[in-house]
């Protein structure tokens, strides 16, 4: 099992995100985080890196810059970055107690976990066995993000879980409502939904006559959710959602049901 702290005071806390190491939302979280200590690193990439998911950089060598104490960007993904930061930048006799991704701008819901960045740096750490969690803040597309809202809920979303304990190789990620601070309805535990999602596919010509093309997604409010109380339906009836998420992806009802039919 792994066990966040009973006490997170003077802990030492890693963060990571995919919206880059100068993203408004990771200073967000560096907020929330030093509510409990001082001992607080950041190792974020050095560009954005949204939508990268769970991917590690095998192909090219990984630069690392340190732009203040505990503090560096790396030039790769968000799974780069927390396996570099626990193998080799923190002092391994002194390793993180957890791992705190994010804040991300906008949710990540229903299917949006196998492609997050965010919700990827806290998959990472589950494997380096330190307990871990995204954090994201979803927003109205008319409007700016409001950061005040997940620095409000996060500080108390952490306090509460503290003492926690996790399963090894599972991770929380917790979605805050675009809502004011102090206006979410609640607190929810709740499963991760299913929504149906069309990308748009944009094809369009450059100079020389060659096809290119640009993927964009529905907006939020626009997707149909099939999954009442789930993860997508209650962070837009206005709660802070927390859902438990786990790398082993095997259907194990279909792993025996295959094994009765197949005689395996």
């Amino acid at each position: 099992m792994l066990t966040i702290p009973e006490n997170l005071i003077g802990c030492r806390i890693l963060i990571s995100n995919d919206d880059g190491i100068h993203a408004p939302g990771i200073a967000a979280l560096e907020k929330v985080a030093r509510q409990f200590s001082d001992d607080v690193w950041v190792v974020a990439p050095e560009s954005e890196q949204s939508g990268v998911a769970h991917s590690l950089t095998l192909h090219l060598p990984l630069r690392v810059r340190q732009l203040a104490e505990k503090r560096f960007a790396v030039t790769g993904t968000p799974t780069d970055c927390v396996l570099l930061a626990v193998r080799e930048i923190i002092p391994r006799d002194q390793p993180p107690v957890i791992v705190l991704s994010g804040i991300n701008r906008g949710s990540n819901v229903a299917e949006d976990v196998t492609y997050s960045g965010t919700i990827a740096a806290a998959m990472e750490a589950a494997l380096l066995d330190v307990p871990s969690i995204a954090f994201s803040q979803h927003y109205d597309e008319r409007g700016p993000v409001n950061w005040a809202t997940a620095e409000h809920y996060g500080v108390e979303v952490l306090r509460q879980l503290q003492g926690v304990s996790i399963p090894n190789g599972h991770l929380l990620s917790v979605n805050f409502p675009a809502v004011e601070p102090g206006k979410a309805k609640g607190f929810r535990l709740a499963p991760q939904g299913q929504r149906r999602i069309m990308e748009k596919l944009v094809k369009r010509e450059d100079p020389k006559g060659r096809p290119y093309y640009w993927i964009g997604g529905t907006s939020f409010d626009e997707l149909e959710d099939f999954t009442p109380g789930s993860d997508h339906s209650l962070l837009k009836e206005g709660y802070v959602t927390l859902t438990p998420l786990c790398l082993d992806l095997t259907n194990h009802a279909l792993l025996e049901s295959l094994g009765d039919r197949l005689g395996w």
